[in-house]
């Protein structure tokens, strides 16, 4: 993929030229990447608070994610 940074005159950088092509492979390998700014329901904020919530007060349940996939790997 050739990038090309996009910088104001003081050089910040401000953006990204993305070819074509290359965006094509990136929306055939997330579809839903134009999508990304529509704000979530009500009931998923919702959802999402809620779980974030049980975390906050349960930290000591959370496991690392390659540790779980062991254990199921070997409760199989």
């Amino acid at each position: 993929m050739k990038l090309q940074i996009i910088e104001d005159i003081k050089g910040d950088k401000e953006g990204v030229f993305i070819p074509i092509e290359d965006w094509a492979r990136i929306k055939a390998n997330y579809p839903d990447i134009e999508n990304l700014d529509i704000e979530l329901s009500k009931w998923e904020q919702e959802l999402i608070d809620n779980r974030l919530k049980a975390i906050d007060e349960n930290s000591e349940r959370l496991m690392d994610g390659k540790v779980l996939f062991e254990e199921l790997k070997r409760k199989i």
